[in-house]
């Protein structure tokens, strides 16, 4: 049975102060210029995130309100089912269990389809641009900054740069950085839903607790983007800020077209999500009956590594490797000692192959038990919700390339230290959450 966590003491302070502090000292190491880095700036990003951590946690009108709005994507994910039930009848029964590919793909195009209404509509461009008042009022950054920040807790990564297209090509190195680490650290609302799905299954209280931190993370990644990426790359450049207009990007007359548009665009999501997830999942298939069918057979590995695990692995696997090797990192940021291998082995395969594997292996683990702390689903939960993988890269470059064509150079220069940082602000999230659980 998974152990609940105690709640916050001295002793899960120290863990947590512990994590943050390493998280920011891996960015100051990786910094391009650390004498230039804007402390004060840091620490409004820190304060920021704790404050809502601690609100979501121990303000109830404030975990009220995530659940109602988690609440609301469950009610909008039974009506996707309605549709797929329609189409495909019995195989969706609810006999037949949770089935990814008949319960959470479909979730993907009617988001996207809804998104797209409500950018027709204009209601998006109202709730991202008061959010990046926030972030311009409480971290002095630049108002293209702040709206492509705030824009990416609603949008995609290559979505949310439309919404300064006209000021990308104008933005300097510590701004474009911004861009690039601001979505890597986080995930699209059309995604949303299928993480829940994921996580939550068919059990609607599991559904809900799900909704809630992964909106939760989503919201603390924002100011946590900003964070990591003036640690990285500080500002040394001037900037000419300004009141920065939303533009006006949607290219659809009439709402019809808008559904039919946000239809495509998710439909052709869903199916990229369904063939990543069966290629990457095939080479690791691959890769363990390598290692351990293998190697880990003939050597006598598998008995050991199964026993040292007390079964917790099968042997020597793609996922052992890669949470030994993450086990002491995962040890500062606060995760549970008994977890410590299994929640590492998450972060490695989000980066090394994307987050859809990484939360299938993370739903897979929780419901065999193999979790003994609560505190380290929550966790992983944070940590896997960002777009820092090695294929999100392509996808970046391409996206960018194409709006800021003279700044390509740039963007492809700062691909793999975005990846790091986007890595680096999920990791934050959870070390706070964590640090706050007990």
């Amino acid at each position: 049975m998974i152990e609940q966590q105690v709640g916050f003491s001295l002793e899960s302070l120290g863990r947590g102060l512990l994590g943050i502090i390493t998280v920011i000292g891996v960015a100051y190491c990786f910094s391009y210029n650390r004498k230039k880095i804007d402390w004060k700036l840091v620490g409004a990003g820190l304060f920021l995130e704790i404050v809502f951590a601690l609100a979501v946690l121990y303000i109830p009108i404030v975990g009220t309100v995530l659940e109602l709005i988690g609440k609301a994507f469950i009610k909008l994910m039974d009506f996707t089912q309605a549709g797929v039930s329609f189409l495909l009848g019995p195989l969706v029964a609810k006999s037949n269990g949770f089935i990814f590919l008949l319960n959470s793909l479909p979730v993907v195009i009617f988001f996207s389809a809804l998104v797209s209404i409500l950018y027709h509509w204009g209601i998006i461009q109202k709730v991202v641009l008061v959010f990046s008042w926030l972030l311009r009022k409480f971290m002095k950054i630049s108002g293209a900054e702040g709206l492509v920040t705030a824009g990416n807790v609603f949008l995609g990564m290559t979505e949310s740069p439309i919404l300064i297209k006209n000021y990308l090509p104008s933005m300097n190195k510590s701004e474009v950085f911004l861009v690039m680490v601001a979505g890597m650290g986080t995930i699209a609302g059309s995604v949303m839903g299928t993480y829940i799905g994921m996580l939550g299954g068919t059990d609607p209280m599991s559904k809900i607790l799900f909704a809630k931190h992964l909106l939760s993370a989503s919201l603390m990644a924002a100011p946590g983007s900003i964070v990591i990426a003036k640690l990285l790359c500080p500002q040394t450049e001037p900037v000419e800020d300004q009141l920065v207009a939303m533009e006006k990007t949607d290219q659809n007359p009439t709402v019809l077209d808008a559904l039919a548009a946000g239809t495509m665009t998710g439909t052709r999501l869903m199916v990229n999500i369904a063939a990543m997830l069966l290629v990457f999942i095939a080479l690791v298939t691959l890769c363990n009956y390598v290692l351990c069918d293998l190697i880990g057979h003939y050597t006598g590995l598998n008995d050991w590594i199964v026993s040292i695990t007390a079964g917790k692995s099968e042997g020597l696997t793609f996922q052992f490797i890669v949470g030994v090797i993450l086990s002491p990192f995962m040890w500062l940021i606060g995760v549970p000692t008994a977890d410590l291998s299994l929640v590492g082995s998450l972060l490695g395969q989000k980066t090394i192959l994307n987050e859809f594997v990484a939360y299938s292996q993370l739903e897979a683990w929780k419901d065999a038990g193999l979790f003994v702390y609560q505190k380290s689903v929550i966790m992983s939960t944070y940590i896997l919700c960002g777009f820092a993988n090695i294929s999100s890269i392509g996808i970046l470059l391409g996206g960018m390339g194409v709006l800021a064509p003279q700044k390509k150079s740039m963007i492809t220069k700062f691909g793999v230290p975005a990846m790091v940082g986007g890595a680096l602000v999920s990791v934050l999230s959870a070390t706070i959450i964590g640090m706050i659980l007990g």
